[in-house]
């Protein structure tokens, strides 16, 4: 067995977090202390929060290996992690959410999968605390069609929160999708993963930043859908062919009443078949127009996000 020492990277993306910053610090030491022949590194990457949130890790920096990075702007989740995959110099690497729903206490088993020999091993959530059914259950739908309609096998309930090792995570990196579906990537990449499961906490501090109908979660789904995949295009051909015998059966339906004369003058069947004719029409355009939208954004050429400055426990050692 391999008795070096490694290093494990814990990244964490955030936005205005002042009161779960230092109890989740906190947590994570305590539960690295068990951990033999691992050192950590822990890095906050902060999505131009408003808040307390950087005096707090910087007077916290003084005690524990942390990692600053400070956008210049609010970027959103996925690309503050991938600011955060870039800037890490561990051997395997740890994504959490900064809110205390995802137990850090979770690390050991994470690594015990990573020392099995596995390069990306998921979290999956059995019980969601603080989460109502109905968010479970859209939840699990937008799961379903997910893998309904995409290449890739997403865990069902599998979140944000996993290890990747340096392998996958540089292939990973390789990638070169300018607005990335992050947990997609990580099952896409392949290699040999596992499973953990878990019951999710509720949140520490602070109202949650992403309500189930906000923008974060419903960009996530499109993405989720729309990067690997083109069957949502086919739909298109699909509702095509459905109209044309639709259509078909509604001409020889007018024909058979005119002939024998039961056809009453009205404007309710017109009505009716330009109103579902036009339906598919904007369906259809709408899922050209996500498709042609993620074309502009590639060929655009612009960064995914912009560092304003990295403040490294190391240079304060």
């Amino acid at each position: 067995m391999d008795t070096k020492t490694k290093l494990l990277s814990i990244i964490f993306s955030f936005r205005n977090e002042e009161g779960n910053i230092e109890p989740l610090v906190k947590r994570i030491s305590l539960t690295m202390k068990e951990i033999k022949n691992w050192k950590y590194e822990l890095i906050f990457v902060n999505d131009d929060s408003t808040d307390k949130s950087e005096k707090i890790l910087i007077n916290l920096q003084k005690n524990n290996p942390i990692k600053i990075i400070n956008m210049s702007r609010n970027f959103g989740v996925d690309p503050c992690v991938l600011a955060g995959f870039r800037n890490c110099s561990g051997d395997a690497i740890i994504y959490l959410h900064s809110d205390q729903q995802d137990p850090p206490e979770l690390i050991p088993k994470l690594i015990e999968k990573f020392e099995e020999g596995n390069e990306i091993v998921h979290t999956v959530r059995t019980k969601r605390k603080g989460e109502g059914k109905f968010r479970m259950f859209i939840t699990s739908i937008a799961y379903w069609v997910i893998n309904s309609l995409s290449d890739i096998n997403l865990p069902t309930q599998a979140g944000d929160y996993k290890l990747i090792s340096k392998k996958a995570l540089d292939h990973i990196l390789k990638q070169r999708e300018f607005r990335p579906y992050v947990r997609g990537l990580s099952v896409w990449v392949g290699f040999k993963q596992d499973l953990i499961f878990y019951e999710r906490e509720a949140r520490g501090e602070g109202e949650s930043k992403m309500p189930l109908l906000s923008s974060g979660p419903v960009t996530d789904f499109i993405n989720g859908v729309t990067s690997y995949s083109l069957k949502p295009l086919y739909l298109g051909i699909f509702f095509g062919f459905m109209s044309i015998i639709i259509s078909i059966l509604l001409i020889i339906y007018a024909l058979f009443l005119k002939f024998n004369d039961l056809a009453i003058p009205g404007s309710t069947s017109i009505i009716i078949t330009i109103s579902f004719f036009s339906g598919i029409l904007l369906f259809t355009l709408g899922i050209m127009g996500i498709y042609l939208a993620r074309i502009f954004e590639q060929t655009k050429g612009r960064e995914q996000y912009v560092i304003k400055e990295i403040k490294d426990y190391k240079q304060n050692n």
